[in-house]
C-alpha cells in the first residue's frame, strides 16, 4: 500500500513537470511578525508545543545494543535516553533522585550503570536505584521508589520519538497520521551513524521555515547548490508532518521508465519533514546519506541549536567516508553561512515592529500548514482539547 502510494504522487508530480505547474494554497497566509519574538508566545510554544507533541529524539541505529545511552537538553530539558538488558528504549529526566545532580554529559555511549557526579548514586539500564553511597549511614528510603523520572519514548521506523512531560501519553498513533509507514520506506532502522554536526540559529520558526522553503533556493542559494534547484514546490501532509517535492527535471529523468522499475530510492525523493523539528533530506557519497536536522529552540525566543545527524544506508568504506566528510563541511557551511546568516538578519529585522505581518503565499502551502497547526497547539489549553486537535488530522496531497 505504501508502494502504492508514492506510485501515485510520482504520478502526480511527474503530470505538473511535465505541464510546468504547480498546485497551489487557496489563498495568502499573514503570520504576525510578533509571533517570531514576542516571550509570551515563545513560552505558550515552548509549553503546548515542545513539552507537549512527540519529539525525534534519537536513531534506533544509534543506539542498538543493552546500556547504549545518548544524553542531551531538550528544550531545557536534560533527556537520558537508554536501551535496557531486554531489548526496551526508555527515556529519563536525566537527574539524580537524591539531589537533581545532572548524571550523564551530553554526548552518546554504553554503560551498565549510570552513576551521578555528585555524591555517586547509581542507576541501571532500566532507570531502578541500584546504588547509595553510604547507604547505612544516609538513612531509610524506598529505593523502589527513586529511580530516574521515566519519560514517555517509543520507536517507529528506526526513529526514537520521546516527549518531556512525565507522566504524559505519547499519543504517537494520532500524532503521525500514518507517517510512519512512509518514513519506514528510508530504512533508518538499518542505517549507520556516519556524523553529527551542530549549528546556531535564530527563532526555532524562522529557522524552520526555510526547510519547508523550496522558494527562495536558486536564489539565496545561488553561488552553492541553487542553480540546479527548481523553486517549485508540490506539498504532501500526513497530520502536520509533510513531505516536498518539486516538479523539475530531476522526476522527468526517470519518469518513462516502466512503474514496476521505479525504486523506492526515486519513489521516497525529496524532503520530508517531521512536526516540529525535523527535516530529512538525502544526498549520495558512494552510498545513499541521510541528512537529518533535528531543530530545537534556544534559551531565548531569538535563538536555536540544529543538530545535522548523517546515516549512511550502507556502512561506508574510506573513500565514502571522504567524501560524506566533504558533503557534511560543504552542508554545514550552506546552513550556518546561508540559511541561518539570513534567518538571524530576519530576526533582527523583524523586532524593529516595521512590520506587522510576515505572508506566505499561495506556492508556499507547507509554510502555511505549519503555522496554522503551530496556532492551533498553542490555542489547544487542555490535554483533551490537544487530542481533540490530533484526532482531526488526516492526509491530505496536493492534486
Amino acid at each position: 500500500m505504501t508502494r502504492e502510494v508514492l506510485v501515485q504522487l510520482a504520478r502526480r508530480t511527474i503530470g505538473h513537470a511535465r505541464a510546468g505547474s504547480v498546485p497551489q494554497a487557496a489563498e495568502v497566509r499573514r503570520v504576525a511578525a510578533a509571533n517570531y519574538y514576542a516571550e509570551n508566545r515563545w513560552q505558550l510554544e515552548m509549553d503546548r508545543v515542545f513539552r507537549r507533541v512527540p519529539l525525534v529524539l534519537g536513531f534506533s541505529c544509534e543506539l542498538p545494543g543493552p546500556g547504549d545511552y545518548r544524553a542531551q537538553e531538550v528544550a531545557g530539558v536534560p533527556v537520558l535516553l537508554a536501551r535496557g538488558d531486554d531489548g526496551v528504549m526508555r527515556s529519563f529526566v536525566n537527574m539524580c533522585s537524591h539531589r537533581g545532580a545532572v548524571i550523564m554529559e551530553d554526548g552518546t555511549g554504553s554503560s551498565r550503570r549510570f552513576t551521578c557526579p555528585y555524591h555517586a548514586w547509581s542507576y541501571d539500564r532500566g532507570g531502578a536505584l541500584v546504588g547509595i553511597l553510604d547507604r547505612d549511614e544516609f538513612g531509610e528510603i524506598d529505593v523502589d521508589c527513586h529511580g530516574l523520572t521515566q519519560l514517555p519514548c517509543e520507536e517507529r521506523a528506526g526513529i526514537i520519538f520521546g516527549g518531556l512531560t512525565p507522566g504524559a501519553e505519547l499519543h504517537l498513533d494520532a500524532f503521525l497520521a500514518g507517517y510512519d509507514a512512509m518514513l519506514e520506506t528510508h530504512g533508518f532502522a538499518d542505517c549507520t551513524m556516519v556524523g553529527r554536526q551542530q549549528v546556531d540559529g535564530p527563532n526555532w520558526k524562522v529557522a524552520y521555515d526555510g526547510y519547508l522553503d523550496f522558494y527562495h533556493l536558486p536564489i539565496l542559494h545561488k553561488n552553492t547548490f541553487g542553480p540546479d534547484y527548481s523553486n517549485k514546490a508540490i506539498y504532501d501532509a500526513w497530520g502536520p508532518h509533510q513531505r516536498v517535492t518539486s516538479p523539475d527535471e530531476r522526476i522527468l529523468a526517470w519518469a518513462d521508465d516502466p512503474e514496476d522499475e521505479w525504486t523506492t530510492a526515486r519513489l521516497n525523493s525529496g524532503v520530508w519533514t517531521i512536526f516540529p523539528h525535523v527535516s530529512i533530506a538525502r544526498f549520495d557519497a558512494g552510498v545513499p546519506v541521510y541528512m537529518v536536522s533535528q531543530l530545537f529552540p534556544g534559551a531565548t525566543p531569538d535563538t536555536s541549536t540544529t543538530v545535522q545527524h548523517f546515516l549512511a544506508v550502507e556502512g561506508p568504506d574510506e573513500e565514502q567516508k571522504d567524501t560524506i566528510t566533504k558533503q557534511m563541511d560543504f552542508l554545514l557551511r550552506v546552513v550556518r553561512d546561508e540559511d541561518y546568516f539570513t534567518g538571524k538578519r530576519i530576526q533582527r529585522a523583524l523586532k524593529t515592529g516595521a512590520k506587522t505581518h510576515v505572508m506566505f503565499g499561495r506556492n508556499e502551502a507547507g509554510g502555511q500548514r505549519f503555522h496554522a497547526f503551530v496556532d492551533a497547539l498553542v490555542a489547544a489549553e487542555t490535554d483533551a482539547d490537544y487530542q481533540s486537535l490530533l484526532a482531526k488530522n488526516e492526509v491530505v496531497f496536493q492534486p
